[in-house]
């Protein structure tokens, strides 16, 4: 009677990352798919009965027909039955991401793959060992609990009753309170579901024993609380507790460093935390957040590490709005010690000091360029 399976969710496959250009954004649109394989592949080496995927499969109704075959091409990993239900971000409307997958198949649609669109509709699996309750979102936002339907929703005696939603749980989760698209934390007892598998939130989260978010596969930003995990989820019999595994299956790690830097030794220290950050730094992405006041030469060395974490890492971010210019007297005469330069860079510097001054950060420019060039070519 065991009945066991993969939840997943939030694949959100088309995922643009505008914010993250040229090719390391389209590496991490490409690995999404390859993510989807890496499921079917863990589906099969696990013998589970099925993969369930709590909604938001895709990142928008609009994407291309090429991610859609791609991701179709991604399910032959696994030969169990796949189960998607839509999320806020792909609802099921009239005109949708579902209804193009629909129209091309057609006959052709793989008996395996099961798109639960209709409202309170169960959906059996495995010869009617078990049975899944979808909540099926057909537009964005929705102010009711869709999973009400799960407390009246018939299952076969001895079939084990499993829930499929995508919403947010207002009491658990951050900024949720006014949340649309609720979901009532004591579903599970109410509803008597031996699981109730969760989608909308990027990270792995037990709500109780029997819910779980199981998050994104691929982590998809720096603020993500535990992605890249999928759940395998063992249910021997209907009332038995459900065995909850945590498998992490995601291939690019984010990770988000703050550092106060204000001498070379500083910069140094930082260069051996980034290097250590992971065994392999080119799947590595990482928003860098500096603080502190810097003398020119100390600016010009970290700006040559910049060039070598760039390089290194699969992207950098480094957000240094907190780091200022303080140059030294030492900076000032390797630029030069006496005329007319001198005479012109003591007044960037006042320029620079000035918080009023509306062109205080081109005059900071200009000596950092005026420091790069002196010191660069030795005079």
């Amino acid at each position: 009677m065991v009945f066991q399976f993969i939840h997943t969710a939030d694949w959100q496959l088309g995922k643009g990352f505008a914010n993250i250009p040229g090719d390391a954004g389209g590496a991490l649109r490409d690995r999404r798919i390859e993510t989807v394989k890496a499921v079917g592949r863990l589906a099969t080496e696990r013998g589970v009965d099925a993969v369930l995927v709590a909604g938001d499969a895709f990142d928008a109704n609009a994407v291309a027909h090429r991610t859609l075959m791609r991701m179709l091409d991604g399910l032959r990993e696994f030969s169990g039955d796949w189960v998607f239900i839509p999320g806020n971000h792909d609802p099921a409307l009239a005109d949708s991401v579902w209804t193009r997958l629909q129209k091309r198949l057609q006959d052709r649609k793989p008996p395996n793959v099961h798109l639960a669109l209709q409202p309170e509709q169960p959906l059996p699996l495995a010869g009617g060992r078990a049975v899944v309750l979808p909540a099926v979102l057909q537009r964005k936002h929705e102010i009711g609990d869709l999973t009400a339907w799960f407390d009246h929703g018939e299952t076969p005696e001895g079939a084990i009753r499993i829930g499929l939603a995508h919403g947010s749980v207002p009491e658990y989760l951050p900024n949720a309170s006014d949340a649309t698209n609720p979901v009532t934390a004591g579903r599970a007892d109410a509803a008597r579901l031996d699981y109730l598998a969760l989608g909308d939130w990027h990270g792995t989260l037990r709500i109780n024993d029997r819910t779980w978010y199981a998050g994104t596969p691929e982590t998809d930003s720096f603020s993500s609380s535990d992605p890249g995990n999928v759940l395998v989820v063992t249910i021997d019999e209907p009332g038995a507790p459900a065995q909850v595994e945590t498998v992490p299956i995601g291939h690019f790690l984010w990770y988000s460093e703050a550092a106060e830097v204000r001498c070379a030794d500083d910069v140094d220290a930082l260069h051996r935390r980034i290097s250590q950050l992971a065994p392999d730094p080119a799947r590595c992405l990482l928003r860098l957040t500096l603080s502190g006041a810097v003398n020119l030469a100390t600016r010009a060395t970290l700006s040559e590490r910049r060039e070598d974490w760039s390089a290194l890492l699969h992207h950098l971010d480094v957000q240094d709005h907190g780091l200022v210019d303080e140059p030294s007297d030492d900076d000032l005469d390797r630029i030069d010690r006496g005329g007319f330069v001198r005479t012109a860079v003591e007044r960037l510097q006042s320029r620079a000091r000035n918080p009023a001054d509306p062109d205080r950060g081109v005059a900071m420019t200009a000596l950092r360029r005026l420091y790069e060039i002196h010191v660069g070519t030795g005079d």
